[in-house]
């Protein structure tokens, strides 16, 4: 914006003179100022320049003194002077003229279309971007009734927000701007989405065997989701296929509940964006224990589980021991915890019964198991057999651990435990360790990698043992990295140097010095003729009385064979033994028996 001024300047005198008679003032585009030309530009003091003052293309001043401005535009709108002047006097008189650019309004949208999900917490606002001259109203129009706790405008109205959005505000909101031109308008479409929620009949049920199950399950939401039926358990999708577990019409149906299909249902709302769910907890009795094994002891029972029973869809807390002498007779029974061990205890000895288990939940007592016909063992005042729990070991490298719990000590108190083991092999030995009466473990260090082993424990007491409770395990074999050389492979390595050192020792003495342990085993075996003696012998005969050793050399502290005349025959003196080692020393006042030559 600024002030462009056509004039006339004499440098002479260095005053201004009107040239022409309009100012521009407010001049917005480049096209409504005015152009100075000037042919020459660089001019001395006293000289004259002339300034030509050219309009633009779309402003020109007309041969009556007439501003034209063509195709007008909102930048054209301002304050405008025209001015008019007498040459050569200081007379002029200046006239403004403002001109007023109208604008019809304008409505711009950054969106069309707004998609939120309904919530308390959901807020929503919708921008309406207006221009026009003279500045435009904006009005909303809304397909609810105006709330002012919900719906808040700002300053200008040109933006609507909407807090808490619930499903009822969707729809198309109009937004109008109007001034005294003309008006406009356009719409915004709000899409409100419904989260889906699910809804059920029941979250829990309890139902006995064989009885029905019907459970109904509603899902909203918009758009409206799918629903699914889910069983947690084994994670399958129910459908409406015949069988005893189906869905019709989003309700689930179980014609007979087994106690395989006690447990989690989940009821699902699949949504476009979001999904929802409810779960359903059906519980119902136990099922009958399978893989079940009764072992006797002298006044006890003892139930083996290879895997717990069905639970029904919820945990099984105890279990019901059931026993009984004979038919007619009542079941007796006792409940233990699932954790402790499935023992019947205080039985008479020598006795025939008939035992049977059931498990117990939440719901109830399950099926009983099959029926064992089971003879107590005589008492005597003997401990009963420990109980090794089997779902407890511990195998860590070549260590091997097993808990130890002791059901009757027979009326006496435990002296201790006898512990035997060996590796499974034929010939292999016991090895047998005693535990005290208050051991809770068996724990065997030291073991043989990938071998198998047998397990014995018995328990003591005053009047006896018990039976032995044998356990059979295996350790795996020794990692390539962990193998190591043990103390008793050391000590065997070293025993074997130390033989061959002692042999060569030993063979050296023998035959250099006549002494040693395998000289005396060849005096004990060959007599005094030990090999090499021979030829002493055989060279007696062929001499004038000179003996003479050969290939041999006189023990250190032996005595000399002689050669004497007696009677005219020769008579050899030799000495009683050679000296078996090389410290044994000569007797001087042993008497030499004599020998023929």
């Amino acid at each position: 914006m600024g002030l462009v001024t056509c004039c006339m300047v004499n440098m002479t005198n260095q005053s201004a003179l009107l040239k022409l008679a309009l100012l521009l003032l407010l001049a917005y585009g480049t096209d409504a100022r005015m152009q100075i030309v000037s042919p020459k530009q660089d001019v001395l003091v006293g000289e004259e320049i002339l300034l030509l003052c050219k309009e633009g293309e779309r402003v020109r001043q007309l041969t009556d003194n007439t501003l034209r401005i063509e195709k007008v535009t909102r930048e054209d709108a301002g304050l405008y002077d025209c001015q008019a002047y007498i040459r050569g006097r200081n007379i002029n008189q200046k006239l403004p003229v403002s001109v007023v650019v109208n604008a019809p309004p304008k409505v711009h949208l950054k969106e069309e279309v707004k998609k939120v999900i309904a919530g308390s917490e959901t807020n929503v606002s919708l921008l309406c971007l207006v221009d026009g001259l003279p500045t435009p109203n904006i009005t909303w129009t809304m397909p609810v009734a105006f709330d002012p706790s919900r719906h808040q405008f700002n300053s200008d109205r040109s933006q609507l927000t909407i807090h808490s959005v619930a499903r009822g505000d969707y729809g198309e909101y109009v937004c109008t701007a109007s001034n005294k031109i003309a008006e406009d308008s356009a719409t915004i479409t709000l899409h409100v989405f419904e989260a889906p929620e699910v809804f059920v009949s029941a979250e829990q049920l309890i139902v006995s065997v064989g009885q029905p199950v019907s459970v109904s399950c509603n899902v909203s939401g918009h758009p409206l989701p799918e629903l699914h039926w889910l069983n947690k358990h084994n994670g399958q999708t129910l459908d409406s296929t015949p069988g005893p577990v189906r869905v019709v019409d989003g309700v689930l149906l179980i014609d007979e509940i087994m106690p395989s299909d006690g447990g989690l249902y989940s009821c699902m709302a699949v949504g476009t964006s979001r999904n929802a769910s409810r779960d359903v907890a059906i519980h119902t009795n136990p099922g009958p224990p399978f893989y079940l094994s009764a072992s006797p002891g002298p006044t006890s029972v003892l139930f083996s589980l290879k895997s717990l029973p069905m639970n029904g869809g919820t945990e099984i807390t105890s279990f019901v021991l059931q026993w009984r002498q004979s038919e007619a007779e009542q079941w007796k029974e006792v409940r233990v915890p699932a954790s402790d061990p499935l023992a019947i205890t205080a039985l008479k000895p020598y006795t025939l019964y008939t035992v049977r288990l059931a498990a117990l939940n939440a719901v109830g007592v399950g099926e009983f198991s099959h029926t064992d016909t089971i003879r107590t063992e005589g008492i005597r005042g003997e401990p009963d057999s420990p109980v090794l729990s089997s779902d407890e070991i511990k195998v860590e490298g070549n260590s091997f651990s097993v808990p130890l719990k002791q059901m009757d000590d027979g009326g006496m108190p435990l002296l201790h435990f006898n512990v035997r083991y060996r590796q499974d092999t034929e010939g292999a030995e016991w090895k047998e360790m005693k535990l005290s009466s208050d051991s809770d473990a068996v724990s065997l260090q030291d073991l043989s990698f990938g071998s198998d082993y047998q397990l014995e424990v018995i328990a003591v007491n005053a009047n006896g043992s018990s039976i032995p409770a044998t356990f059979n395990f295996t350790i795996a074999e020794q990692p390539v990295s962990s193998r190591t050389m043990t103390k008793g492979s050391v000590v065997g390595i070293v025993m074997v140097i130390f033989l061959l050192v002692f042999l060569v020792v030993d063979a050296t003495c023998c035959y250099r010095n006549r002494c040693g342990l395998l000289m005396s085993i060849g005096v004990k075996l060959f007599g005094q003729k030990v090999p090499g003696l021979k030829l002493l012998e055989e060279g007696a005969g062929a001499t004038n009385g000179d003996v003479k050793l050969k290939g041999l050399s006189t023990p250190r502290g032996s005595m000399q064979k002689g050669v004497t005349t007696e009677g005219g025959q020769l008579k050899e003196v030799t000495c009683d033994k050679a000296p078996l080692t090389k410290h044994e020393k000569t007797q001087p006042d042993r008497e030499l028996p004599i020998a023929d030559a």
